[in-house]
């Protein structure tokens, strides 16, 4: 009787729930109507979508090199070596995104000021020819950031000596990791995003340019920015802007000449620094190994001298406690040798570094003075790679002012 009870109370309760569920008038709220906007998923572009690639931009590296001289040594920095990779970084960096084919333009330039769709910051923290680091943050053109990430690679012992290396550079997979992660957060994002970056690039571009023809197009909020509209394809102040701008991409693209050939020339000295840095950096770990394990052998063999001496003058024989005072000089002797010698062993480790701090000084970056053309209007550059671009700019901007106002000389 009570099994047959239970059983018509659950039946009943199905029952009602079912009830429920089939009502829509009944509570629980309506499934019907619009949705929120924060309800919408965004669908995935449907295959065969025609996908913008990115242009984008490497800035030099942050070469990394602590404002204190003291540190140099202690962290292995040395300034003018360091200076010469941050170039060379970037330019591994550049490599490694068009090998991917997922971008348009990939451009490297002396700062994070030149035009683009996507930005990709690096600093370098450390250098070793044995260990490579660097710190990577990805930034597009609206201010969001894709990610920051640290990349590190530790470079096989056998790497230089294995034919199948020739021509390689052995930091490569560390980039190339970087340059995977770039492709995967890209492959998220929906066409139409591409799109709207591309515009957004344009607009703050020409805002460069014409802050109060171009600002009333941007939105802009804690160093994010987005177009709230866009001017016209007619407008003659876009397409002056427009012709600004492949002017200025032909200026960047020259760069990549004067990049790609510096690093062609350190790039014998650079392979042998790093063959040699990583034998010095092996040797100067096994050294500095070696030295401490000497040292813990001393501070061993002088315990053990101590406890021969204790236990000889706890003993009453009288031969044992001359025993054990030979022991206690015996292995405080031998004991202080090995510390000694361990303490030798370290300035040996010293050397190594002394060396690589002497290869390091070799390297440096010069570029040389170049006259531009615009428009039968020319201007000499000198300086930097970065002071020459600040002076390409301010070239194209005087231009650009003069032909909004022709009468007014500048």
């Amino acid at each position: 009787m009570i099994k047959r009870l239970i059983t018509y109370v659950t039946c009943f309760v199905f029952a009602l729930s079912g009830c429920v569920s089939s009502n829509p008038g009944s509570g629980g709220g309506s499934s019907v109507g619009p949705l929120f906007s924060g309800s919408f998923f965004e669908p995935e572009d449907p295959p065969g979508t025609p996908r913008p690639k990115l242009d984008v931009i490497i800035p030099v590296f942050d070469p990394g090199i602590p404002e204190d001289e003291k540190k140099h040594k202690e962290e292995f920095v040395w300034p003018e070596l360091r200076r010469a990779e941050s170039v060379r970084f970037a330019m591994h960096m550049k490599k490694a995104l068009e090998e991917t084919e997922q971008f348009g333009a990939v451009r490297v330039t002396p700062d994070a000021n030149a035009t683009g769709d996507l930005y990709i910051l690096g600093k370098i923290v450390k250098s070793t020819g044995k260990d490579v680091e660097f710190d990577l943050k990805v930034v597009d053109v609206a201010g969001k950031s894709w990610f920051s990430e640290d990349y590190e690679h530790e470079v096989s012992e056998a790497f230089h000596g294995n034919i199948r290396n020739e021509g390689k550079d052995p930091y490569e997979p560390a980039f190339q990791e970087a340059a995977a992660d770039i492709v995967e957060e890209l492959e998220d994002l929906r066409a139409k995003r591409l799109e709207d970056l591309q515009k957004l690039t344009e607009v703050r571009f020409g805002a460069s340019f014409s802050e109060e023809s171009f600002a009333q197009y941007l939105k802009q909020d804690n160093g994010r920015f987005e177009v709230v509209a866009l001017p016209s394809d007619e407008d003659p102040m876009l397409n002056r802007v427009r012709a600004i701008r492949v002017r200025d991409q032909l200026y960047v693209d020259g760069l990549q000449t004067t990049y790609q050939n510096f690093s062609a020339q350190m790039q014998d000295s650079y392979t042998i620094w790093q063959e040699q840095a990583l034998q010095e950096a092996v040797a100067r770990e096994e050294a500095e190994q070696e030295a401490m394990n000497k040292k813990i052998g001393g501070i061993l063999l002088i315990g053990l001298g101590i406890a021969a001496a204790v236990a000889g003058s706890n003993s009453g024989n009288s031969g044992r406690q001359t025993l054990g005072t030979a022991g206690a000089i015996l292995g405080g002797v031998g004991g202080a040798a090995l510390l000694a010698d361990g303490f030798q062993t370290s300035e040996e480790a010293k050397v190594h570094r002394d060396a690589l701090n002497e290869l390091g000084k070799s390297m440096d970056v010069e570029i040389a003075p170049q006259v531009v053309e615009f428009e039968n209007k020319t201007a000499e550059l000198t300086g930097n790679a970065k002071e020459q671009f600040q002076q390409w700019r301010a070239f194209l901007k005087e231009i650009f002012a003069q032909e909004q106002t022709p009468d007014v000389a500048l």
